[in-house]
């Protein structure tokens, strides 16, 4: 399943945030120097970092993504860990855009979060819905379809694709099963003035039974395409004898 994320002045300061870092990836979640074995994050302070001019609020936002191991929800970075992030991972970003680049970073996991919802209503489970348990980005590792991807596209030059510029792994807990998801995040060509997100988010394949979710989901919108292409020829032809 693919989320689509455009239309937004927020998302066009993100984006050129994004195009002047030495790495396109998320500046909060990443495998090489956690602490926390939840999020992959270490702890990020509240304090100004030398340097800093402007004051960035320190205020966090809850999500709608539920904890597995309490009642509570996760919650984002203030605009203050965020901008730490960055400064700790050496990127040079205005702190202008820092407050513009969390909303659309809340965004994008909020996005995220409904496909994965999407693919557990699938499952019809007598519990209160599926929780995140952890999660971890992997933004130097292309994840297996990607991969395949960037190998179909020197084969078929037309069906090529720019790689993800981020990549997260969400553990889920499914009434006391764990369940992963893989979601790469791609930069799609700009609409106009706005720049356009793609997140593919889809259950990894850890398991037959996730194997089957991807069989099902993929054959089921295989024939929404052969529909639509058949409503469009039978349009066409219609036009033609008129």
């Amino acid at each position: 399943m693919h989320e689509k994320a455009q239309d937004s002045q927020n998302e066009t300061l993100y984006n050129n945030s994004l195009k002047n870092a030495s790495d396109k990836s998320c500046p909060i979640v990443h495998s090489g120097d956690a602490l926390s074995p939840d999020n992959q994050m270490p702890h990020l302070s509240q304090e100004q970092v030398p340097g800093q001019r402007i004051y960035l609020p320190t205020e966090r936002v809850i999500s709608s993504i539920p904890k597995a191991k309490s009642s509570d929800y996760w919650e984002y970075p203030s605009p203050q860990q965020f901008y730490s992030a960055l400064v700790r991972k050496g990127w040079e970003t205005p702190e202008e855009s820092i407050e513009t680049m969390v909303d659309i970073h809340n965004f994008l996991n909020e996005r995220a979060w409904n496909e994965i919802i999407r693919w557990e209503k699938m499952k019809k489970c007598n519990c209160n819905g599926p929780k995140l348990l952890r999660f971890r980005g992997r933004p130097q590792e292309l994840s297996p379809k990607a991969r395949i991807l960037q190998w179909a596209s020197k084969i078929f030059p037309s069906l090529g694709t720019p790689p993800p510029f981020d990549r997260h792994d969400w553990t889920i807990d499914r009434c006391g099963r764990e369940v992963r998801y893989v979601i790469d995040y791609y930069s799609a060509p700009d609409e106009g003035d706005n720049p356009v997100f793609y997140l593919d988010v889809r259950p990894a394949l850890d398991s037959i039974d996730s194997v089957v979710d991807r069989i099902k989901v993929a054959t089921k919108e295989t024939f929404a395409q052969l529909r639509e292409r058949a409503k469009a020829a039978r349009q066409e032809n219609e036009v033609d004898r008129s």
